[in-house]
Order: structure tokens, then C-alpha cells, then sequence
């Protein structure tokens, strides 16, 4: 039995899922020309598609589960089921208006000409607003409409902003939040449904590990509770005695974010010896 995975054939989101399963050691050959590879040691193949195009595919069977940015999913609007989100591949779909434009509220989208290519997400938030505009569905280089008079004002994935500003635009609405999602049918065998237990397992380990760090020290007894008090880690720290007389060695795991705030502490402490370590995964 196979799972067969969904996966986008180019692109931002192609590079991240990639990385992501080879993380969680599922090696692929032969990525670049092929529309279909199984994994050699992890029973999935990988179906290379079209963004647009895997939210169907996963809903109608042609593929088990699939990874899909959430805008591409709520857009399609297809039955099929979230069983993961990734956090990766963040972005927000907004609307933008030519930046010289004076610019209070929502309002000002009424009878205005918008430009997109998400069609039904900007409708349904038109909608809840209140706002009756006409929407020009277009593929590609949305950002564009304005200038060449197509339409006054575009919706759109934002990622840094900077398309935007090049072409003299302003975001003034973030519509929804976007993230990679990880999707699958709602009918799914149940010798299947282990398998892809297996792998959200895998993931769960590989993203557990993200952002953390792991720490070994040495300290006086007399510190101790001081260090382990800073050092919650994952339940506590784990706290081994030394050869010398009155001296503990510590390890726990730390949050990147706060580093340099826990290192500069535990030097005031009188830790010593203090040992930095990456962590590649990471099982709760």
C-alpha cells in the first residue's frame, strides 16, 4: 500500500516541501522531469501538479493527501480535509490601490474595479462588508492592472511587500493569512490513513526541532536551582553528577529566540562549560 502525496511542481512552496521531506527521510530521484516518483524507503510516491490543480486532485481521489498553500485551497473551495498545517510558505492575500490614493476604509471598494485571481475569497469578503464592486478575474501579473487601466485596485498575494511598492501600490486590507497546508481525502483507506499518521508524525518531530536549541553546562549545586528555575526545557532539565566535588552538569533545550538572554544569565549564575548544540528532530 501507497500513500501518494500531492505535491506543487515549482516554485517557493515546492523548494519547502522538499526540504521538509527530506527531513523527515523521504528521499525522491529524479524530481526535476518526472510526474510521478515513489520514495525509496517510505511507502508514498509524489505526484508533481500545478498549485491550482492539487486541492481537486485531493478531493476527487486522484491523489490521497497533498501539500497546498491555504489560499489555493480555500479558493478552489473542494471537498477535502486539512490534517496539517505546515507554517511554512506565509503570506497574506490583500487588497492594493495606487499608493497616491486617499484611503479611510472598505467603503472605498464600492463600484470599483478589482483585479484578481482568487476570485471567490474576494467576493466572500465583499460580501460580509457590504460592498458591491465588480471583480476582473486574471491570471498573472495582477499587480499590473492598475497602471495599465484594467482595474482601480487589485487582490493579491503579499508576501514582503515589495512588488507592491515597484509598482506604486499600497496594501490597505489583509484579507486572509495564508500558510502550506497539508490536505487529504475524506475518504481515505484506513491502511492508508496509518501511513499518513507515520508521516505527520515525522513532520511533527522535524518542526518540533525548529527554533531550538540544545545546552549542556556545568554548575555548582549551589546554583543549581537558579539554572534548572531558567531552564524549564520540554518538562525539566536533566541534571548528572560531576567527578568534582559540588559540580552538576546540565542540559535542557532553549528556545533560539532567547539565546542570548538565557546565555547571559546563566554566565551570571556561574555556568560554565556552557555547550550549544543544534537539534535536528525532536520527539514529545
Amino acid at each position: 500500500m501507497t500513500l501518494r502525496i500531492a505535491v506543487q511542481s515549482k516554485g517557493r512552496l515546492f523548494e519547502e516541501t522538499m526540504e521538509l521531506l527530506k527531513e523527515t527521510g523521504i528521499k525522491l530521484n529524479n524530481t526535476k522531469r518526472t510526474l510521478l516518483v515513489r520514495a525509496n524507503d517510505f511507502p508514498v510516491e509524489v505526484l508533481f501538479l500545478r498549485d491550482d490543480d492539487i486541492p481537486q486532485a485531493v478531493a476527487t481521489g486522484v491523489t490521497d493527501v497533498g501539500i497546498v498553500g491555504e489560499n489555493e485551497f480555500v479558493e478552489k473551495n473542494e471537498d477535502a480535509e486539512v490534517a496539517k498545517r505546515l507554517g511554512f510558505s506565509k503570506c497574506r492575500l490583500s487588497l492594493a490601490i495606487p499608493k497616491d490614493i486617499d484611503y479611510k476604509d472598505v467603503s472605498w471598494f464600492n463600484d470599483k474595479k478589482i483585479a484578481t485571481s482568487y476570485p471567490h475569497i474576494l467576493s466572500t469578503f465583499l460580501k460580509d462588508q457590504n460592498i458591491t464592486a465588480e471583480i476582473h478575474e486574471i491570471t498573472g501579473s495582477v499587480e499590473i492592472s492598475p497602471s495599465i487601466g484594467l482595474s482601480e485596485a487589485i487582490f493579491d498575494i503579499v508576501s514582503s511587500g515589495a512588488t507592491l511598492v515597484s509598482n506604486r501600490l499600497k496594501e490597505v486590507e489583509v484579507v486572509m493569512r495564508s500558510e502550506a497546508l497539508l490536505i487529504k481525502n475524506k475518504n481515505l483507506e484506513a491502511e492508508k490513513s496509518a501511513i499518513l499518521d507515520d508521516l505527520i508524525f515525522r513532520i511533527d518531530a522535524v518542526q518540533t526541532a525548529y527554533k531550538k536549541k540544545y545546552i549542556m553546562l556545568n554548575a555548582h549545586e549551589s546554583k543549581l536551582q537558579d539554572i534548572i528555575d531558567l531552564l524549564p526545557g520540554m518538562n525539566s532539565p536533566t541534571v548528572t553528577q560531576l567527578a568534582s566535588n559540588g559540580w552538576c552538569s546540565v542540559q535542557s533545550v532553549i528556545e533560539e529566540k532567547r539565546f542570548w538572554e538565557i546565555i547571559t544569565k546563566l554566565k551570571a549564575l556561574g555556568a560554565e562549560g556552557i555547550l550549544i548544540l543544534p537539534i535536528e528532530k525532536m520527539i514529545l
